[in-house]
């Protein structure tokens, strides 16, 4: 009887086991019948288009590859619908999802490319911008990368990497020098400072860059002005500090001299996406008005001085 009762006792321990075991094989049976389940969803959203067989095709090659590499079903739909709502043409759909796949190959996280995509669309961005956004996005990407397999090969342990990337790869696009930040990493790591204290710092660095920049400073006199700070810096505390005290004085040179003027603090090139409700005072291409009243002239030349009224031709007498 006790025999019996032990027996029953084991049965119903194995249960719950069986019971998550039973519920992974159905998740994992599930995951390798989808992809095709999945492509052909993605069929009938590219269906709705105007693109054609062949062009349909390529794009529906390239989604596959994607969700083979493991980007999420969810995110690939997303922009081909968002492809699909703002007539994007497909030859431009197919880059961006090359840069993606590209992306995802190096190993390289591609969720800050997705982001961009999807806030390109968003703000109704030009194919253009957008392309050229996640172009710049998924090169600092690689920097990134560069940067933290440089510290690791000189045998320096860090922990967090993927993450890592990610937060040098948004100092890069707010102008922090390459080598500014393969500084701090080593240097933090030395120090034994956790990944936030490092993205604590990095990203106090991008805003003494964008503070550089809107002072009127050039890419080249960040580098240099960052370079200079590094020089003079025993850790990390140092280098933020020689940052802020250069670019002071900077500052101050600049308010002296005549004619300084302050350069917007955020470009294309760096990866920010611009309003499409934002004009141009004049579209690439056009020329200019001029107020109204005014004739344009000849560049160089002066206006013609008009006769006089008193030296004005009379008018003849009437007989």
């Amino acid at each position: 009887m006790k025999l019996k009762k032990n027996k029953n006792k084991i049965i119903l321990s194995l249960l719950p086991l069986l019971a998550i075991f039973y519920f992974a094989i159905s998740i994992f049976s599930a995951e390798t019948v989808t992809i095709d389940e999945q492509i052909e969803q993605l069929k009938s959203i590219i269906d709705s288009s105007s693109y054609s067989a062949f062009q349909s095709r390529m794009i529906l090659n390239t989604a596959q590859d994607l969700l083979e590499l493991g980007i999420p079903f969810e995110d690939t739909k997303n922009i081909i619908e968002n492809s699909v709502e703002k007539s994007l043409d497909a030859y431009s759909m197919k880059k961006v999802f090359d840069i993606i796949l590209e992306t995802q190959q190096d190993g390289l996280p591609t969720e800050p490319l997705i982001n961009k995509v999807n806030e390109g669309f968003a703000k109704n961005a030009n194919k253009s911008v957008i392309i050229s956004v996640i172009s710049t996005k998924a090169e600092n990407l690689k920097k990134a990368n560069e940067i933290l397999n440089k510290a690791l090969q000189e045998g320096l342990e860090i922990n967090g990497e993927e993450e890592l990337v990610g937060i040098l790869a948004d100092s890069l696009e707010n102008d922090v020098p390459q080598e500014s930040l393969s500084w701090l990493v080593k240097t933090g790591t030395t120090e034994g400072k956790s990944i936030e204290e490092i993205t604590e710092i990095s990203e106090e660095l991008s805003y003494l860059s964008l503070m550089a920049y809107d002072s009127g400073l050039s890419s080249e006199e960040i580098s240099l002005l960052f370079e200079k700070a590094l020089d003079n810096s025993s850790n990390t505390e140092d280098m933020c500090e020689n940052i802020q005290n250069s670019l002071e004085t900077e500052i101050s040179t600049a308010k002296i001299e005549e004619g300084g003027t302050a350069k917007p603090s955020t470009t294309i090139d760096s990866g920010t996406l611009p309003d499409s409700s934002t004009g141009s005072p004049a579209e690439v291409g056009e020329t200019p008005t001029q107020e109204a009243g005014e004739a344009p002239t000849e560049t160089g030349s002066a206006p013609e001085p008009s006769t006089p009224p008193a030296e004005e031709t009379p008018s003849p007498p009437e007989n």
